[in-house]
C-alpha cells in the first residue's frame, strides 16, 4: 500500500518540463525537431487559411462583375488599376484579355491563331495561380508522414537507454522504470500532435485547392468562348 503511495506522489511530481529535460540527448533533439516541425506547419496552416479565404472571395467578387454584363475593356482597366499586379481569376483575366487586345490589333491575324494565343497566355498565369495554390502543400504532407515515425524513434531510443541504465541497478521496480520510458513516450505524444494537424490541414487545402483550381479552368474555357465569339464576329464584320 505505502509502495502504490509512493509511487502516486512520484508520478505526481514529474511534469512534463522535467521529462523533457531529463530525456537523453538524441530524446531532446528528435523532441526540438518536432516542436520546430509542428510550429512551421501551424505557421503553413494560418497562412494558407488566409490565403484560400481571400482567394475565394476575389473569385466570387471577379465573376459577379464579369457577369454583370459590362464591357471587357472596363472590366480590364478596373482589374489593372493601381499599378498592382493582379492575382486569382483576376490575374488570369488580365493576362488573357492583355493577349487578345495585342493579337486583335493585328488584322492579318487568323481566329484560330489569336483564340490559341489567348489560351497559352491564360494557361501560363494558370500555372502560376496552381503553383501559388500548392505552395507548401508537400511540406505538411511531409510533416503529417514522417512526425510519427520520428517521435517513434525517440521513443525506441529513450526506452532502450531506460532498459540499458536498468542493468546497472541493483533492485528494480515500477518507480525506476517509469520515469525513463515517460520521458521516451512524450517523444511519441509530440509526433502526433505535430502531425494530426498536418494532414488535417493538407487534406482540407488540398480540396480548397482543387476547387479554385476547376473554377479557374472553367472560366478560361468560358473566356476563350467569348473570344472565339467576337473574333468570328469580327471576321464576318471584315
Amino acid at each position: 500500500m505505502n509502495e502504490a503511495v509512493k509511487l502516486a506522489v512520484s508520478n505526481e511530481s514529474l511534469s512534463i518540463l522535467q521529462l523533457v529535460l531529463q530525456a537523453s540527448l538524441l530524446v531532446q533533439l528528435v523532441m526540438l525537431i518536432l516542436v520546430a516541425a509542428s510550429l512551421v506547419s501551424w505557421t503553413v496552416i494560418f497562412s494558407k487559411a488566409s490565403s484560400l479565404k481571400k482567394l475565394r472571395r476575389e473569385a466570387d467578387d471577379f465573376e459577379a462583375d464579369f457577369w454583370s454584363g459590362g464591357e471587357l475593356n472596363s472590366l480590364y482597366r478596373r482589374c489593372t488599376e493601381g499599378g498592382v499586379e493582379p492575382i486569382g481569376m483576376t490575374g488570369v483575366f488580365v493576362s488573357g484579355y492583355r493577349e487578345y487586345t495585342r493579337l486583335a490589333g493585328n488584322t492579318a491575324i487568323e481566329r484560330t491563331d489569336l483564340v490559341e494565343g489567348v489560351q497559352r497566355a491564360m494557361r501560363v498565369a494558370l500555372s502560376r495561380e496552381v503553383e501559388s495554390l500548392e505552395a507548401h502543400l508537400p511540406f505538411l504532407a511531409t510533416v503529417g508522414s514522417i512526425s510519427p515515425y520520428v517521435g517513434l524513434f525517440g521513443t525506441v531510443w529513450g526506452i532502450m537507454n531506460s532498459f540499458r541504465s536498468l542493468g546497472a541497478m541493483q533492485s528494480v521496480s515500477i518507480a525506476t522504470v517509469a520515469p525513463g520510458i515517460s520521458e521516451a513516450l512524450i517523444a511519441t505524444a509530440m509526433g502526433l500532435f505535430a502531425a494530426i494537424p498536418a494532414v488535417i490541414a493538407y487534406n482540407r487545402y488540398s480540396a480548397g485547392s482543387e476547387s479554385l483550381i476547376a473554377r479557374y479552368d472553367v472560366f478560361v474555357e468560358e473566356f476563350l468562348s467569348i473570344v472565339n465569339r467576337q473574333a468570328v464576329s469580327g471576321q464576318r464584320r471584315g
